[in-house]
């Protein structure tokens, strides 16, 4: 018994120094890329704050506001997407570290006690996207899986712009209409990608490194489309994920983050912003701050405009 664990042990340690060894020497130099150990220590972490830890801390805690550090963050992000590093090993690392900053949208959720935004779907993007694609960065730091980091890229430009927008207050929901468009763009960016991987199946020659990663690209815009469509059919076409807005508006009350209001007189206006690597927050959860005017606010309190 002992020597068959000692025997799989050993295995386990000759297949994990085989996969390391396979690691482009070009990147080996970048942070967190000389082995996945420390980017898997990392992301679990992650999950045991975001699901376990996080929640217990808060429980008791009023929710933080955290209004400047998100605008920040969200157009940093932009930044970060729009960086050109001098060669595409330096790019992939770019973009793969840039999955490890967007962790920080959880950690923004579990500190603002929006624990309902913390959804399967963004739980499961945020952890598996860096995982795989440190494999995909160390392995292949090029080639045609660099289409997809453009797309992704420019679409979290987009993203985050918008993020930061909704998290600067209510006046700039004004230019907040296309929100519901973001997912679209989203939709078309999984099928872009993965009829871009599925071209290696029709070529008679392909140098590409890995052809594994090939299957797994596309696989993974074929899953991630999948749960975007249901997401937009909950959202847009059931208004299954926006409950209470739909309540609101049966009653005559406005309950919008994007500044819209009924005829009831009353108005609730939230800094309304949803950090996430996609748009799967489309509740429109508020930063806490709210304007009321010419009706009745929650506790009988008023603040004239």
């Amino acid at each position: 018994m002992l020597q068959g664990i000692q025997d799989l042990g050993s295995q386990a340690m000759d297949l994990y120094n085989h996969l390391v060894a396979g690691v482009d020497p070009r990147i080996k130099s970048h942070l967190l890329m000389q082995s996945p150990v420390p980017m898997t220590i990392i992301l679990l972490c992650y999950l045991f704050f975001v699901l376990y830890l996080g929640p217990r801390i808060m429980a008791n805690r009023k929710p933080f506001q955290l209004k400047e550090a998100m605008i920040v963050y969200n157009f940093i992000l932009v930044d970060v997407m729009q960086l050109i590093p001098p060669t595409m090993v330096d790019v992939a690392w770019l973009f793969w570290f840039s999955k490890i900053i967007e962790l920080i949208d959880t950690i923004f959720f579990v500190l603002r006690k929006k624990q309902g935004q913390i959804t399967f779907l963004h739980i499961f993007h945020h952890s598996f996207m860096p995982w795989t694609w440190w494999w995909g960065v160390g392995y292949a730091p090029g080639g045609m899986g660099s289409f997809h980091a453009m797309v992704n890229s420019c679409v979290h430009i987009i993203m985050y712009f918008y993020y930061g927008l909704a998290a600067a207050g209510p006046r700039f929901q004004k230019f907040l209409w296309w929100k519901k468009y973001m997912t679209a763009i989203q939709l078309t960016q999984f099928v872009l990608v993965s009829l871009h991987a599925t071209q290696w199946y029709f070529m008679d020659s392909c140098n590409y490194q890995f052809p594994i990663i090939i299957h797994l690209i596309w696989m993974y815009g074929t899953f991630f489309f999948v749960l975007f469509s249901n997401f937009w059919i909950q959202a847009y076409v059931k208004g299954k994920r926006l409950p209470k807005q739909a309540i609101m508006a049966q009653n005559g009350t406005s309950h919008h983050a994007n500044g819209r209001h009924h005829e009831n007189g009353t108005k609730h206006y939230g800094n309304g912003t949803s950090n996430g690597n996609v748009l799967i927050h489309e509740n429109g959860t508020s930063n806490g701050s709210a304007h009321y005017e010419n009706g009745s606010a929650p506790m009988g309190k008023m603040k004239k405009a």
